[in-house]
């Protein structure tokens, strides 16, 4: 090269590269993988081929090469520790691979990529070193015979290094890597005998690209790779990567990742605004590096709608957010600033990604509104970690039970990660497992199917007989709620069976169907299959693997047979109802983002006929007004009778129009389109959506907001009804209107202000009894203040009281202490059906050691709870009042322990 080539042409070479070698580019798909819950992240390029792999699904094309965004944080790929302290270890990277679907094989594969390497990239051959699977004589003579390498250059490895598998059984076969020699000067294994066939991590060799050559299915596992299991696939298919950002370091002559263009631009910016100088940002690598990478995968994170929450995939960009705020900490930095830093990735990248541009209003958002979260309980957090280190210190030992990593987890937000790191500075761990048990036991229970689904291969039979009988599957007719079709195959008890008779329960597959399968939030459609004396009702419908679906029902008279002509009618009433929820649905969408601003974003969606729900990310609870802005601006636009519009069209024209895409969506080629016109050429609603709709906005009716509700960290929910159901909602809601007015002896109009008067008359009688039962109390301190034991001069007041409180508990506690020169008191009260405790304690006492939170805390777990607080001051509660005397016949003995 005549220059140093930038990541933009690295990126841009490889791409036409392949183009010109009759690939297909296809862009990047999302970092949350559409539809495949058996994966957080995608985390490499054939993720979004899966299904052409496995044999479910089929492109137009048979080669494909691709630049994939990708996040290893996760299982077998969390390298999250060495992300700083390594030179090339990341959380978020790009994967540059091409893909063969049957087409070309290992010898094509091997010379595309050698060629690019040396040719395009113009890499020094003799940099270059290979390895491939001790069996595969084919790959082994391709890189010696034919493309020319010396025998000595290339390794023959064992499994665990160059043969892929999917699974234990599935899609599998060897591989063949390429690694680049940094040189002698860079070994770091110190092995006299250094090369890459030891595989012992030696610095000196970078894996740049791995030669997947998917041969195999695999029918049972396997552990010791015999190959007595694994069948020649029938259309055998090649699958590479290759990491952006290590082929870029050999490009730019730089051995560390962080050194290339990718993250030079992100930290150069980092440390203008943080005013460091170089010597200080040369002393903290670490935490620069920590700072662009995480900074980096949770701007691609939100951009691809994955905010800051605390479970699944939002906890993990929480946990980016605040590890890197807690490395900026340690510089001591005590502003908001990342992003600020997020900018410069957006200029950085935005030019590729073009959604880091188009949501970049909400990518500043969430990262200011998490760095807040965190800045406000980090002091404390770290502090109570601080108490916990050093009781480790003081009874000798190094590892951090996973209960108090829980704890500052749950209560305090501090994430274990950081925990963990925190820990290892001090020459201490923390016991993960316990922490792993600990969260799971918080982790809402798995939802089960709604039908029985059988085993995958009697679908992809049904795939086959498809294909061979060139039916030409019609998936759905939108325009229509019955056609006349076929019966293709009919599947009772998980087998394929040629007659099915009344009282079945079966699934049915036919040429081509009206019916809606569940997907993007709107539930499947219900309704009647009728064939020749033969009648099936439908209950529910299924898309097991590409292009089969499924209709699960029941043969409710005759006898079908495979083969059969039918109707096939959807429940038309149930399908206008769900129409009519979808389109108001997009309509909400649309109205939530022009009322609270462009960082709302879909997180999820239930379209059923009898309500809508919206999922959305918004930091706080919507009030009235705002409300009432969207209920009105959406049947304004229902008012309106604006025509709703769906058309197909391009993926990458659909986004580049702006389109909204629905989170977690899995998109083809060409998608359809759904939009709602409001004046001349500007859209009111305009998004990506399979769904079903209304033909004009008028078709709604009316739509009403019914609940505004958290749906989690960082987003709420929204329940919604139109149609008949709005209707039904407003005149019951108008007849209890009259119904209260009626009660309260005032004319509708009138009702507020009367119950503010019955408000103010209620303040007057709480404010009375509370005087009364704070009088109660103080009556009774006198006879605490007698019940107080002297031990070695000092006061101890431990009693069981009635309080209705905890506030009149705490004052309680306080008269008694003001009434002792030194002691301590302790206070218990069963309060909501729960157990209740305060400790306070005189000055003196804390100054011999006493920790009123110490103390509450042992004497909580003792009623099964938790709490804790300051020295002289601390509360805590527990769901079993039943022990709350033996706890607090614990306190004598707990004081005495912690004296000095």
């Amino acid at each position: 090269m005549t220059h140093r080539l930038t990541s933009i042409e690295a990126r841009q070479i490889f791409l036409d590269f392949f183009a010109k070698h009759d690939h297909k580019i296809v862009a990047s798909s999302s970092l949350v993988p559409g539809n495949d819950p058996s994966l957080l992240f995608t985390n490499a390029g054939m993720v979004q081929f899966k299904d052409v792999f496995l044999g479910l699904d089929q492109r137009p094309y048979k080669r494909a090469t691709t630049s994939q965004k990708c996040m290893r944080i996760s299982g077998k790929h969390n390298d999250l520790e060495n992300v700083g302290p390594s030179p090339r270890h990341h959380t978020f990277f790009e994967m540059l691979g091409n893909f063969s679907f049957g087409d070309y094989f290992k010898q094509d594969a091997i010379r595309y990529a050698f060629d690019l390497l040396t040719k395009e990239y113009e890499v020094e051959p003799e940099n270059l070193y290979y390895t491939v699977y001790q069996d595969d004589d084919n790959a082994f003579d391709v890189w010696t015979k034919e493309i020319g390498i010396s025998p000595d250059r290339v390794y023959r490895m064992g499994p665990k290094t160059n043969f892929w598998q999917m699974a234990e059984t599935g899609p599998c076969g060897p591989t063949s890597e390429i690694h680049y020699d940094w040189g002698k000067n860079a070994c770091t294994c110190h092995d006299p005998k250094c090369s890459v066939e030891l595989d012992n991590g030696c610095e000196r060799w970078l894996e740049i690209w791995n030669l997947v050559f998917m041969q195999f299915n695999r029918t049972k596992a396997d552990p010791k790779h015999t190959g007595k299991f694994d069948q020649p696939l029938p259309a055998p298919g090649v699958d590479t990567g290759m990491g952006l950002e290590r082929i870029l370091a050999v490009l730019q002559g730089a051995p560390v990742n962080y050194d290339t263009d990718l993250f030079a631009d992100i930290m150069d910016a980092t440390q203008e605004i943080l005013r460091h100088s170089d010597d200080f940002r040369q002393t903290h690598t670490v935490a620069y590096r920590v700072i662009a990478d995480h900074t980096r995968a949770a701007t691609f994170l939100i951009a691809d709608g994955v905010n800051p929450g605390t479970t699944g995939r939002e906890y993990i960009t929480r946990m980016l957010i605040r590890r890197a705020w807690r490395f900026a900490h340690s510089m001591g930095v005590e502003d908001p600033f990342l992003s600020k830093v997020a900018e410069a990735v957006i200029d950085k990248m935005s030019d590729v990604y073009s959604e880091l541009r188009q949501f970049e209003k909400a990518i500043h958002y969430q990262i200011s509104a998490e760095e807040d979260r965190f800045i406000r309980t980090l002091d404390r957090s770290l502090l109570l970690l601080e108490e916990m280190i050093q009781n480790l210190r003081e009874q000798s030992r190094t590892e951090l039970s996973g209960t108090d990593a829980f704890f500052l987890y749950e209560t305090h937000g501090l994430p274990m990660e950081i925990t963990r790191d925190l820990l290892k500075e001090e020459d201490l761990s923390v016991n993960e497992a316990e922490f792993q048990s600990r969260l799971q036991e918080h982790k809402d229970k798995a939802s089960t199917e709604t039908h029985t689904q059988s085993d995958f291969t009697v679908y992809q039979e049904v795939l086959g007989a498809l294909k061979d009988t060139n039916l030409g599957y019609n998936p759905y007719d939108y325009d229509k709620l019955s056609l006349n079709t076929n019966v293709v195959a009919i599947i009772k008890a998980g087998k394929r069976v040629a007659q099915a008779k009344s009282g079945d329960t079966v699934e049915i597959v036919l040429q081509d169907t009206p019916f809606y399968v569940e997907s993007g939030g709107q539930v499947s459609d219900t309704g009647l299959i009728t064939g020749s004396g033969w009648q099936a009702r439908i209950s529910d419908m299924s898309k097991p693997v590409g292009g089969v679906i499924v209709h699960h029902g029941e043969v409710v008279t005759g006898k079908m047979t495979e083969g059969d002509t039918a109707t096939a009618s959807v429940d038309s009433s149930r399908r206008w109802d769900i129409m009519r929820n979808h389109t108001a649905t997009h309509l909400l969408h649309a109205s939530l983002r022009r009322a609270l601003g462009e960082h709302v974003r879909q997180k999820g969606s239930l379209v059923a006929p009898d309500r809508l729900r919206f999922d959305f990310t918004h930091n706080q609870a919507l009030d009235t007004n705002e409300i009432e802005r969207i209920t009105w601006e959406i049947n304004l636009q229902i008012l309106a009778n604006r025509s709703v519009q769906v058309v197909s069209k391009p993926l990458a024209e659909a986004k580049r129009e702006g389109a909204m895409a629905l989170f977690g969506e899995k998109y083809g080629e060409t998608v359809r389109t759904v939009s709602v016109p409001e004046m001349g050429d500007e859209l009111f609603s305009y998004e990506l959506c399979g769904g079903t709709h209304v033909r004009t906005t008028a078709e709604i009716g009316l739509c009403l907001i019914v609940a505004e509700e958290s749906s989690g960290s960082g987003v709420r929910r929204i329940v919604a009804v139109t149609g008949q159901a709005a209707q039904d909602l407003a005149r019951e809601r108008l007849a209890l209107l009259n119904d209260i007015a009626q009660q309260l002896g005032a004319e509708p109009d009138d009702i507020a202000g009367k119950i503010s008067l019955l408000q103010e008359d209620l303040k007057d009688m709480r404010a009375r009894l509370e005087k009364s039962e704070q009088d109660s109390a103080r009556a009774g301190v006198d006879a605490l203040v007698g019940s107080a034991k002297d031990i070695n001069g000092i006061k101890i007041i431990v009693a069981h009281v009635t309080a209705n409180d905890p506030d009149l508990l705490a004052n309680l506690a306080d008269w008694c202490r003001d009434r002792i020169a030194s002691g301590v008191v302790v206070l218990g009260s069963k309060i909501d059906n729960k157990a209740r405790f305060v400790v306070k304690a005189t000055p003196d006492l804390v100054a011999r050691g006493l920790h009123a939170g110490k103390l509450v805390g042992s004497l909580a777990k003792l009623v099964g709870g938790g709490g804790g607080g300051r020295p002289d001051f601390a509360t805590a509660g527990g769901s079993d009042p039943s022990n709350l005397d033996t706890a607090l016949g614990e306190v004598e003995r707990l004081v005495a322990e912690s004296l000095r």
